[in-house]
């Protein structure tokens, strides 16, 4: 009989990913069989899982959603807080967020049920590319565009890399971004004294936001997903930013 391991088991029932599980299971809050579950436990098909009494022994389908959040959406799977992503969807399966846009952002996540491929497209060190639409609160300069390519511009702890920037018109931008550095693009505006007054994400790799409405969400074709999955062969998990 094939045995895996707990978290990974529990992701796989697209309750939460690998890490949400770990966090239930140290909480005490999973029980396999009855039993308060400890971690690094195996499991079998025919074991029972619960999550706070709640069994979720039920294999679904993998979902990969391409979805256009509107400014105002948190991305949290927790669902007491007001204008969560979760039940702003209302799936009629659990699917979870991979990565974030924070609240007052717009534009391109993820939503799934496969807590492996969350561990893989967040690994931030695979360089993949995620593309913004930025308004900003005065007119752009030349030089504006090129300190913001230029990298070297302090975020946190670190500073920010070289990316690609290209002016769209007089307030707005275009920025590619490969590092996961919390709210990079306001941080690296507000060193040049700038302010953002919207942040759309287009595109997350291969995928492109394209016509679809805020709000609204699509199914990731096969194309896209062969894609998206290829180049992420050899990923583990990490945790992106949001902007």
């Amino acid at each position: 009989m094939v045995l895996k391991r707990l978290n990974k088991a529990i992701s796989e029932t697209g309750y939460c990913s690998r890490r949400g599980a770990d966090k239930l299971i140290e909480e005490g809050k999973v029980k396999v069989n009855g039993k308060v579950a400890e971690m690094g436990v195996k499991v079998s098909p025919d074991d029972q899982i619960s999550v706070n009494d709640e069994i979720i022994t039920k294999e679904v389908a993998h979902i990969y959603l391409a979805f256009n959040k509107p400014v105002g959406i948190t991305c949290t799977t927790d669902t007491s807080i007001k204008g969560n992503i979760i039940d702003y969807i209302n799936h009629p399966e659990r699917i979870f967020p991979i990565g974030r846009l924070d609240k007052p952002s717009e534009g391109l996540i993820f939503m799934t049920n496969d807590g492996d491929i969350v561990n893989k497209i967040l690994r931030a060190k695979n360089n993949h590319e995620k593309e913004y639409e930025v308004t900003v609160n005065k007119r752009i300069t030349a030089t504006f565009i090129r300190r913001m390519g230029g990298g070297n511009i302090p975020v946190l702890d670190t500073f920010a890399k070289e990316c690609k920037v290209t002016q769209i018109d007089d307030f707005t931008f275009r920025i590619i971004l490969t590092q996961g550095l919390n709210r990079q693009i306001r941080r690296m505006c507000s060193f040049l004294n700038y302010e953002v007054k919207k942040l759309k994400r287009v595109r997350i790799m291969n995928v492109h936001l394209g016509n679809l409405k805020i709000g609204k969400y699509r199914s990731l074709t096969k194309e896209e997903f062969t894609t998206l999955n290829n180049s992420i062969k050899g990923s583990s998990k990490t945790e992106e930013a949001s902007y």
